[in-house]
């Protein structure tokens, strides 16, 4: 692969990393809501997810899966009635009234619940894998004996730069957390931001 080409790629996935987006927005809120740290492991769990769909590229699942209606239908489903549980049980933290907490072993024993989540966001999402089947293979010749691996180095190459990217966001939302934590009621209203933000990318994934 030229160098050009891969700069080009770099540029490309910064741009698309950096737009408005449900993984930002999910993203930005539960970093508000949950802190710097599990904004970091979230990120963790969505690049992972990326990983995932580069595989399925590399090996010819994801072209099976975008040829396959059902398996796109049910894809979606699962999807979107994942989103819909968690949505449910934001909503459900912000009636029972529950507190933001600053104490370290309440955040750490969710972390891997987090990074499962974020993981699954972007498995059973079919959007994210039809995209990087549509945009890996642009930067490739695909009759090269090594399209393969020039696939895998772009899908890493996208994760790790989205992983940085959506750190920073991680960060600096957890920075100002740390400004209006002692706001009244803001654990409730971050879990109701938190459910809505989630019941609409569900919603998006089923109705687009």
């Amino acid at each position: 692969m030229e160098s050009t080409t891969f700069f080009y790629f770099l540029t490309a996935s910064i741009l698309l990393t950096l737009a408005p987006g449900p993984d930002n927005l999910y993203l930005l809120t539960k970093s508000l809501s949950s802190g710097a740290k599990s904004g970091v492991i979230l990120s963790a769990g969505l690049v992972s997810g990326i990983v995932f769909h580069t595989f399925l590229v590399m090996v010819g699942v994801a072209a099976i899966i975008q040829n396959s209606s059902l398996a796109m239908l049910l894809l979606k489903i699962l999807g979107a009635a994942y989103l819909l549980i968690l949505a449910f049980k934001s909503f459900r933290a912000g009636q029972s009234g529950k507190k933001i907490s600053m104490k370290k072993a309440d955040a750490e024993s969710s972390f891997w619940a987090i990074y499962r989540r974020g993981v699954l966001m972007n498995v059973l999402n079919p959007k994210v894998l039809l995209f990087f089947l549509a945009f890996l293979p642009q930067f490739v010749n695909l009759s090269d004996a090594s399209a393969s691996l020039q696939i895998a180095l772009l899908g890493v190459t996208f994760a790790v730069q989205g992983f940085i990217i959506f750190s920073v966001i991680a960060i600096c939302a957890g920075k100002v957390r740390k400004l209006i934590l002692r706001q009244k009621n803001l654990g409730q209203i971050l879990n109701f931001v938190e459910a809505a933000v989630l019941a609409i990318i569900a919603l998006t994934l089923l109705i687009f």
